[in-house]
């Protein structure tokens, strides 16, 4: 299935945040908390996941290019593991406590 373009805005669910459309790409997590909702199955978009369990992010990696980075996401219902890249307007000592959680325990 092809990727669907689909760049809403959101409540988020967990911290009730609400989430402006995405920069640059899709927004697919929460800018705030960074939790997500597991809704694809496959691939970005498909929208194909009967799941909706509650995707938790548990660390931060490096993306293909030099300047990205990608949070990985863990479905805490299924146990799914998914990737989304950081976005500039992500709160930056969010993504700092999850690196800092991965590295230090």
């Amino acid at each position: 299935m092809a990727f669907i373009v689909k760049n809403d805005g959101f409540v988020c669910d967990y911290c009730g945040a609400v989430n402006p459309p995405g920069v640059g790409t899709c927004r697919n997590h929460c800018f705030k908390c960074l939790c997500s909702q597991h809704v694809d199955n496959t691939s970005p978009g498909d929208r194909a996941s009967t799941c909706h369990g509650k995707m938790i992010p548990v660390s931060v990696l490096s993306g293909s290019r030099k300047s990205d980075y990608v949070l990985l996401h863990v479905c805490e219902k299924c146990g799914k593991e998914m990737k989304n890249r950081v976005l500039p307007d992500d709160d930056f000592e969010a993504i700092l406590a999850i690196s800092q959680k991965h590295i230090y325990g």
